[in-house]
């Protein structure tokens, strides 16, 4: 039962919804996700279940490709349609400058992110000020797929971490009409099937690793550094405009063992471990 669901998650349901329906459909409580999709967006959704969720910040930090809809003429106070949308009719230049490479992005008040121990939106929801430090990000492409008078369309790649609300209502009088998440990774949503569980060796291919023998098994399992004769694989999964993690998938003949760090002395270090 250890490894990744992925699931494209309908307009309307958040994400937590998404990881409880997930787990009563596979039998298993022990569920996660890996990025939240705000509740109007659509798109892959990657829930972790079992000890898959032991490696949830790296499929977070994963870069993610979406496609937007903005509408322009029009601001949102939430970025999006949920929010109180006011029209201004001031409508952009034929031609938009859209922002390629690291920029500094701030994320809207009603996001996921914690100020002082509290979610944002939470404390927007309230009434109260909001303020959000800026954060670098890197966006990889953002290419117009069409335009109509006040509407656009946007495939846009970005890293984690990224607001995509804020990247449109950054383009002018514009918010996010709609959103859908088309890839997390080599992970793409066409690839969706809530049903089936990805095996936590197939999800984890975005990984070096190195086939361990029996003994150097045991040792990885109770966090003990090994050195394996055998040579390190590259990831066999593609990546989207990113480099594999620094860490190296320690396997042997029964699966994953761990996520281990590489030492200077050449041995590998388990950091997360899959077993027990």
């Amino acid at each position: 039962m250890d490894g990744i669901v992925l699931v494209d998650k309908p307009a309307g349901k958040t994400s937590r919804d998404i990881t409880t329906v997930v787990g009563r459909t596979v039998g298993d409580r022990r569920t996660g996700h890996s990025g939240t999709l705000d509740p109007f967006a659509t798109g892959l959704l990657i829930v972790l279940v079992g000890r898959g969720r032991r490696a949830q910040r790296f499929f977070m930090d994963l870069p993610k490709e979406y496609e937007a809809v903005a509408r322009f003429g029009y601001v949102s106070t939430t970025g999006d349609p949920e929010g109180e949308i006011t029209q201004t009719g001031v409508l952009p230049a034929a031609e938009l400058p859209l922002p390629i490479g690291r920029i500094r992005q701030r994320p809207p008040a009603y996001s996921a992110v914690h100020v002082d121990g509290v979610r944002a939106y939470e404390r927007a929801r309230r009434g109260e000020e909001v303020e959000i430090p800026e954060r670098e990000v890197t966006i990889y492409a953002f290419d117009e797929l069409w335009r109509t008078e006040d509407r656009a369309g946007y495939r846009i790649v970005c890293s984690s971490g990224t607001y995509i609300r804020s990247l449109i209502a950054d383009l002018g009088d514009a918010y996010t009409e709609e959103l859908r998440r088309t890839a997390v990774g080599a992970f793409r949503v066409e690839d969706a099937d809530p049903e089936r569980i990805v095996p936590l060796g197939d999800a984890l291919g975005f990984f070096m690793r190195v086939e361990l023998t029996e003994e150097e098994g045991r040792r990885a399992t109770h966090g003990m550094p090994v050195a394996p004769a055998a040579p390190l694989v590259a990831p066999g999964a593609a990546w989207l405009h990113s480099t594999p993690p620094a860490e190296v998938l320690l396997v042997d003949g029964q699966g994953p063992v761990a996520l281990a760090e590489r030492r200077p002395d050449g041995s590998l270090k388990p950091r997360v471990g899959f077993r027990g």
